[in-house]
């Protein structure tokens, strides 16, 4: 996968820490996001750990860093995951993936405005990289700023047309601000495209579910989830939607799998 990918997910209900919803982010090229997105909270747990070992030996090597980072990140480590990119980002200040993964670990720690400047300095106006504009996207969704975090989405799609990230991230702007005709729209689009992963279906899902159509939700998600975690994230959505406030509880809410980030 890219250094892109969807991570706002359907949560698989109860089995998953809480996070922010948010629209996507950078995962770490170096690892497989794939076969992290197949791993159980302990896997991730046990696999933060080894590859910690790894990194304390050579703090040096990139690609342990950016490993473990991620699945610091994936495990709710931020501020641990923000400071072994630090270092990285010392040792490799013009490394543009090394600056990508800065940036999503900046946006995790909550460093917003920060994070947005060092996906500015990883990007190169002559040689702009659609990864980092879908970025620099979900950074901008995180601020509020929706309709420049989606001009930044079309700005990737017009390098990477149909990409099923940016479009999933696109997607889920729509989302964040209400607009479930729309989200739906995009994200149906998505999960059309080849290479469409499991997050970007279970987007889907949770676009669907939010108006209200849970067995079309439920048929989308079983594609991915097994039945019974299709239907316990069916039914948490029904007691969510049937409460007050229910916007300000999603927003709250874990969005990846437990395997997740947003991200290809």
């Amino acid at each position: 996968m890219s250094a892109l990918v969807a991570v706002a997910l359907l949560a698989t209900a109860c089995s998953t820490p809480k996070k922010e919803l948010t629209t996507g982010s950078i995962s770490s090229p170096a690892a497989s996001p794939r076969a992290v997105q197949t791993m159980t909270e302990p896997e991730l747990r046990a696999a933060a750990s080894s590859v910690g070992a790894a990194y304390e030996k050579n703090p040096g090597d990139k690609t342990n860093g950016l490993n473990y980072a991620n699945l610091l990140r994936m495990t709710g480590k931020n501020e641990q995951s923000l400071a072994v990119m630090q270092q990285l980002a010392i040792r490799f200040p013009t490394d543009r993936e090394v600056l990508a993964a800065y940036g999503k670990a900046q946006a995790a720690a909550g460093q917003l405005e920060q994070a947005l400047a060092t996906i500015g300095r990883a990007q190169t106006p002559d040689r702009p990289d659609w990864r980092l504009k879908s970025a620099e996207g979900a950074i901008l969704d995180q601020l509020g700023r929706s309709a420049e975090a989606r001009q930044a989405y079309r700005n990737a799609l017009d390098i990477k047309p149909n990409d099923p990230s940016v479009l999933s991230n696109l997607g889920m702007s729509y989302l964040l601000t209400k607009d479930l005709k729309t989200a739906e729209t995009y994200l149906r689009s998505a999960a059309a495209q080849p290479g469409a992963d499991s997050g970007v279906r279970q987007n889907l899902a949770l676009a669907v579910g939010l108006q209200g159509r849970f067995d079309e939700a439920e048929r989308i998600a079983s594609a991915e989830l097994s039945p019974a975690q299709a239907q316990d994230n069916v039914r948490y959505l029904r007691a969510m939607l049937a409460q007050q406030n229910s916007w300000k509880q999603l927003a709250s809410q874990d969005t990846r799998s437990p395997t997740a980030q947003k991200v290809n």
